[in-house]
């Protein structure tokens, strides 16, 4: 059944021609399709903005729709499989095999390439010395500054950028009417703003509002994507500044535990919220300060509601009241 099908492999570029947004990328790309001046490549950027799409879509115009089948293309995720045996075994054994028909070469990806350890990018950089007449390596990384230099001097780098919000309305224009959703001009600024360019955040909180309602208002999308609407961040906030602590952890409680939100989007609104609060220009820039830090904790794995409890704290004692 088609309609099983996730909407990211639904709607995945079949060509370079239908990447979005990356219009510098598929220029270069193209070229060298035309001229067959293929080199090793590093596509870098954050997540969600078509470096493994992108990867697939070049292979396919290379190729022929039958890239994967015919053994001229693999995909290897590297946070599965990060360790030195992965190059040793699987990218040696691809690489070294010369493709019977084509271009003379095979392609590997090795997506998430920046969670390889260094032992094992830098056995990557020498199979990649090893067999460049065989195959040609595309790494596909959200941190460039985790690649090896070595790697880096190997590849030409192609920077992937956020979708922007044409890209955006594109994209969600074009699920609307093939799913026959009914989506409005704010909710697609609205989905801009939550995905922060990441067009597979889009793509998931649509087709999970989609099984509750063909019409998708702004409401729905919060509830599908565990969002917190800014009024409840600023009224933890202002309660804590108020002096009253204890509503305030109940607003916190009932936001992380009943109503689901995600702590890392209580901290972004929080974040927004603090601009508006009646808090001296000093007093803002420590709290600016602490909110990095909790946030960094919340991604290291720290216990969500007492680091933002920490951030409630610091309003309270500014409030001047003890109970």
């Amino acid at each position: 059944m088609t309609e099983a099908i996730p909407w990211i492999e639904k709607y995945r570029p079949k060509s370079l021609k239908d990447v979005i947004n990356q219009e510098a990328i598929v220029s270069a790309l193209t070229n060298a399709i035309r001229t067959g001046n293929i080199p090793h490549m590093l596509f870098t950027g954050p997540p969600g903005v078509g470096k493994t799409a992108t990867a697939h879509a070049f292979a396919r115009d290379l190729y022929g729709d039958r890239y994967v089948e015919d053994g001229h293309f693999l995909e290897i995720n590297a946070s599965d499989e990060r360790g030195i045996d992965v190059i040793r075994e699987k990218v040696k054994n691809f690489a070294r095999t010369i493709p019977m028909a084509g271009p003379g070469f095979k392609i590997l990806l090795l997506d998430e390439s920046d969670m390889l350890t260094a032992e094992a990018q830098h056995a990557f950089r020498r199979v990649m010395e090893q067999f460049s007449t065989t195959c040609r390596f595309v790494l596909a990384a959200n941190y460039f500054n985790r690649i090896i230099e070595p790697i880096q001097s190997r590849c030409a780098v192609f920077r992937f950028k956020p979708i922007e919000e044409d890209g955006v309305r594109q994209m969600v224009e074009r699920i609307a009417k093939n799913e026959g959703l009914e989506v409005g001009e704010q909710v697609v600024k609205e989905l801009y703003r939550i995905s922060e360019g990441d067009l597979r955040k889009v793509l998931n909180i649509l087709q999970t509002a989609s099984v509750y309602s063909k019409k998708i208002t702004i409401d729905l999308v919060y509830r599908v994507a565990g969002l917190a609407a800014g009024i409840e961040a600023r009224r933890m906030m202002e309660l804590a500044l108020s002096g009253n602590l204890t509503e305030a952890r109940k607003l916190l409680w009932q936001a992380l535990y009943v109503d689901g939100v995600s702590e890392r989007e209580i901290v972004s609104r929080m974040y927004s919220e603090l601009f508006y609060l009646p808090v001296p220009e000093t007093e803002k820039a420590r709290l600016f300060s602490l909110l990095g830090e909790v946030d960094y904790r919340i991604s290291q794995g720290a216990t969500p509601e007492v680091q933002l409890m920490m951030v409630l704290s610091a309003l309270y004692a500014l409030s001047g009241k003890r109970s």
